[in-house]
């Protein structure tokens, strides 16, 4: 009998959308896009690294890769998944212990694609994952934008804020929000064993 915590590391799950679709199959991932990614402005909070440094980062991460896939209906033998005809389009990763801990990182869908719901969609595959780690005892997150990020993880993942220089009079809040979700392995919860 495998453990959830097995299930995830070793078998990949996959979601569609329309012509969308979301993976945590790390084969799938062009690390050439995601390091020109890492490079541009958009993702200010990453820098570019060697190709073998991030090939290991992700294949030592939970990661999600977002998928444009105009052509549902071809698949591969192999995995279920043309990718060849996957269009890389965003992005998140999860440093984890796949038991205990894990801190979302490197959220991003490409900025011509942003509006339509897919990071909504994208963040609440991630979500989905967690809530099937049952020792969980906190997920994390980093975030800089206050006036759109804090809501939204607060909205899609029940986050909330454990640490911040909050807004003053008026002012914009200043630093970054330090966000946790506790979950059914942290003392006190009051949820599921």
């Amino acid at each position: 009998m495998s453990s959830p915590t097995s299930k995830i590391r070793n078998q990949p799950k996959t979601w569609t959308r329309t012509e969308y679709l979301v993976s945590t199959d790390t084969s799938l991932i062009p690390i050439q896009t995601l390091n020109t990614w890492y490079a541009g402005e958009e993702f200010y909070w990453a820098k570019p690294m060697p190709e073998p440094a991030l090939r290991e980062t992700i294949q030592n991460s939970l990661c999600f890769g977002l998928y444009h896939n105009p052509s549902q209906s071809e698949k591969s033998p192999e995995n279920g998944i043309s990718s060849s005809k996957l269009e890389f389009v965003g992005f998140a990763r999860c440093v984890t212990d796949y038991t205990t801990f894990l801190f979302l990182t490197d959220v991003f869908v490409l900025s011509s694609l942003q509006g339509l719901g897919l990071g909504t969609w994208l963040v609440t595959c991630v979500q989905e994952v967690i809530e099937t780690m049952p020792y969980l005892r906190r997920s994390l997150l980093l975030t800089g934008d206050w006036k759109r990020s804090v809501p939204f993880y607060e909205k899609v993942m029940d986050m909330e804020l454990m640490v911040c220089n909050p807004p003053v009079d008026g002012k914009d809040a200043v630093g970054f929000a330090v966000m946790q979700r506790k979950s059914w392995g942290a003392p006190g919860f009051g949820g599921r064993p």
